[in-house]
């Protein structure tokens, strides 16, 4: 998520800083009230009519499709000003469309490859979910479970639920939207920050509202879930997603980092979310801050498996899925169900952190797929660099299904 500051309510995106304008991991994860969304602004034009779709609404991946995507992402890159973007579309028996654009390294002019590690900010919040939601199936924490139960000192704890913050729905002030925190991410990037400094951030500040009352995409919800796992489980978050999480899912590249290390080969991210206001390469700032809310790695192949598993409930039970499925309204198009939203069909997650953003995206009733990874977080007429592509690409391969979020406005 961005680092601008930012009103709170899109936020199925990504990990934001503050309040922010672009925003985790969160999409982007903004802060602050929630105001009614503003209007969408369309990503790049495509250039040729869009082709009538395929029966079940995803178009054939021909040779003048492809030429069409790579003239919509090529726009988007040049009109955003975005360095390099890695992208993945396809659905069985429509062909594979794999490709990267831009730069990995100013420094060097290192091109994009599809093969590098990114940053994946609010799309931990899939894994840390997911990890909750089997401890659901194992019969060892209740969704309906207030927090207070596991989680001294939680305004509201004893009747904000488990659900409740996995649905964006707890009406806890999100940290990353605290000045003084933001002062000290950005004025010392490196430094590690603990969970329980995170939620002082979050918990000197009042409630926003009642429990269940609105939806407000919040970080912090996200850290009293790492912990509710880590105390029930009595693992480290990092090897609890792990091993019961990255591994059975069949993952080979993607980490929860406990330091600021990133794994090679990698592409450099760039920020303006930073003390001085200028871009500046953010690739090793310490991750920490985000954690169970936009603290992940990943790489292009495992976010495509991915996209599946998470959509298809394959590590849960099909009732335990069911649930979180089962979304609510959060914006125009958008439903959020448990760590994870449904937009106009496409079922997944958005993150965003400073330098890096992702979308990771499943279509049911085309077992299509579709991933986004940039190397920036700075927006673009008020969009994400993720949702810039995401709606350029779906308006070619699925007319009908075209993912969108809109706008907010800067606070």
């Amino acid at each position: 998520m961005t680092t601008r500051r930012r009103s709170a309510a899109v936020a199925v995106a990504a990990v934001v800083l503050v309040a922010g304008l672009v925003g985790t991991g969160p999409g982007a994860v903004y802060a602050g009230d929630a105001p009614a969304p503003a209007a969408p602004v369309p990503a790049a034009t495509v250039p040729a009519p869009t082709p009538a779709p395929a029966s079940d609404g995803f178009a054939q991946l021909t040779p003048a499709v492809t030429r069409r995507l790579d003239a919509a992402i090529e726009k988007v890159l040049a009109e955003a000003k975005i360095p390099g973007v890695i992208v993945a579309v396809s659905a069985p028996g429509k062909g594979d469309y794999v490709r990267s654009f831009g730069i990995a390294d100013k420094a060097t002019g290192a091109p994009m490859t599809p093969n590098l590690n990114m940053r994946i900010g609010s799309v931990t919040k899939t894994f840390t979910v997911t990890a909750l939601l089997e401890l659901v199936d194992e019969g060892k924490v209740g969704l309906d479970d207030p927090i207070g139960k596991y989680i001294d000192g939680v305004p509201n704890g004893d009747r904000i639920t488990l659900r409740e913050l996995a649905g964006m729905r707890s009406g806890l002030f999100n940290y990353s939207a605290d000045e003084d925190f933001y002062k000290a991410l950005t004025s010392n990037p490196d430094r590690p920050f603990t969970p329980q400094e995170l939620l002082g951030y979050s918990f000197k500040h009042p409630v926003l509202f009642e429990p269940n009352a609105e939806f407000y995409y919040c970080n912090t919800n996200l850290i009293l879930l790492g912990l509710v796992v880590e105390k029930v489980s009595g693992v480290p978050l990092d090897r609890f997603i792990d091993r019961e999480v990255v591994e059975p899912a069949g993952l080979k590249h993607t980490v929860f980092p406990t330091g600021p290390g990133f794994p090679s080969p990698h592409a450099h991210g760039y920020t303006n979310q930073t003390a001085s206001g200028k871009v500046e390469d953010s690739t090793d700032w310490d991750p920490s801050w985000a954690w169970a809310a936009g603290a992940m790695i990943s790489d292009l192949p495992d976010l495509r498996s991915w996209a599946k598993t998470l959509a298809t409930g394959t590590l849960l039970t099909p009732a335990t899925q069911a649930q979180r499925l089962d979304v609510v309204d959060a914006l125009p198009g958008t439903g959020y169900g448990l760590g994870i939203f449904n937009v106009q069909g496409w079922i997944g997650h958005n993150g965003s952190l400073p330098g890096y953003g992702s979308l990771v995206l499943y279509l049911p009733e085309s077992k299509a797929t579709l991933v986004v990874l940039v190397n920036t977080d700075i927006g673009y007429q008020g969009q994400e660099p993720s949702t810039l592509f995401g709606e350029a690409i779906t308006k070619i391969v699925t007319p009908g299904r075209i993912y969108t979020l809109p706008a907010q406005p800067a606070s």
